[in-house]
């Protein structure tokens, strides 16, 4: 790997205000105590000086603290990629296939999105991320992906650290009545290191922390695998979206196409190697993609478009505009969004024949 891909580059230094959001903050909380807890609790019940299996254990244990941090703020600070202000593709004649963004003054890329969080338009937008305070998207889904992985693979080492350390300390400080249970904090178990004795307030520490790594093991778990979902078929969760309500509508106005999605390389392998390489730096430059034999880089682009007219959301939403009044209306205003199913009406056109001025005010 790449020396200089292991530094973390700060462009400008209203970077670091990321870290002073609710989402790092709560993640970096539950890494902290699960990994303190997790150590002090290793040299309580294996003592890394005396075994080799404990001096294994307590490396491993670094290990994963060490990775879980370096690919969380890589995720943060690397960022997804954004398309230049004013971008305009080298082509002028690709201009026709390509949505114009009016807060970036630019045409947006293939896979390209505009987050309203970062306010820019993110190259291969995935998702905005709460818990790096950031997008996710084509610099840094390796990153991320990784993170994810590594995240609860380390709450479950710190998980079975947690249950044995209990374990071991209240085996011999708990006596079973007829109808009751004691737990004799008081006797200090004989161990070979007793400057750190096991009271009250670390066996509560010890099961909070082992709360925390259970519900971070299934919750980050879960989106590991919605993300490699999408990663082996070369697909992003908004393209996901997008080729949704694409099927949806071919079905709707039975147009009898077949619908290919355009960055699957019909191999698995191929589609992980997009996103994870030995560089750590992802296949592509963010505006040109390899795409399928039978499609060109402004299908996907293309089909999107026409997906923006009103589509159910599964049962209860749909997404569409809102009826402005006519004041609003002639002053160009527009508010789209998903509404309730019950408030709205599905209008039965094809909004990529929508008339020049619908076309002008949506740009």
């Amino acid at each position: 790997m790449n020396i200089l891909s292991a530094i973390i580059v700060f462009e400008n230094l209203h970077e670091v205000k990321r870290l002073f959001h609710w989402g790092p903050i709560i993640a970096l909380t539950v890494i902290g105590v699960c990994s303190s807890m997790a150590i002090l609790d290793s040299i309580i019940w294996y003592w890394p000086l005396d075994t080799t299996g404990g001096s294994i254990n307590f490396i491993m244990l670094i290990n994963w603290t060490v990775l879980i941090l370096y690919n969380y703020f890589n995720a943060m600070f690397v960022g997804p990629g954004y398309i230049p202000l004013e971008w305009k593709p080298e082509n002028q004649q690709d201009i026709m296939y390509l949505q114009f963004c009016r807060l970036c003054q630019g045409y947006k890329a293939p896979r390209s999105h505009h987050c309203r969080k970062c306010n820019r338009c993110v190259m291969k937008m995935d998702h905005h991320c709460p818990w790096i305070n950031n997008c996710c998207g084509h610099l840094n889904h390796a990153y991320f992906t990784s993170f994810l992985l590594l995240a609860p693979l380390g709450c479950i080492h710190a998980a079975l650290i947690f249950i044995m350390t209990m374990y071991t300390q209240l085996y011999d400080r708990i006596s079973f009545g007829w109808s009751s249970v004691k737990i004799d904090m008081s006797a200090a178990r004989h161990i070979h290191h007793p400057f750190m004795p096991f009271s009250i307030a670390a066996f509560a520490a010890t099961l909070f922390a082992l709360g925390l790594a259970l519900g971070t093991t299934i919750a980050v778990g879960m989106l590991f695998f919605i993300q490699m979902k999408v990663i082996l078929r070369n697909k992003t969760s908004v393209e996901a979206w997008i080729e949704e309500k694409a099927k949806d509508r071919i079905q709707y106005y039975q147009t009898g196409e077949d619908f290919i999605f355009p960055y699957d390389l019909s191999s698995r392998w191929e589609n992980f190697k997009q996103v994870f390489t030995w560089s750590g730096t992802p296949i592509g430059d963010g505006n040109e993609w390899p795409v399928h034999e039978k499609c060109n880089q402004y299908t996907l682009t293309h089909k999107k478009k026409k997906s923006y007219s009103p589509q159910t959301f599964e049962q209860w939403w749909m997404y569409g505009d809102k009826v402005l009044n006519e004041e609003q209306s002639n002053a160009g205003f527009r508010i789209r969004g998903w509404f309730p199913r019950r408030c709205v009406e599905k209008c039965h056109y094809d909004s990529a024949n929508n008339s020049a001025s619908e076309e002008k005010k949506e740009q």
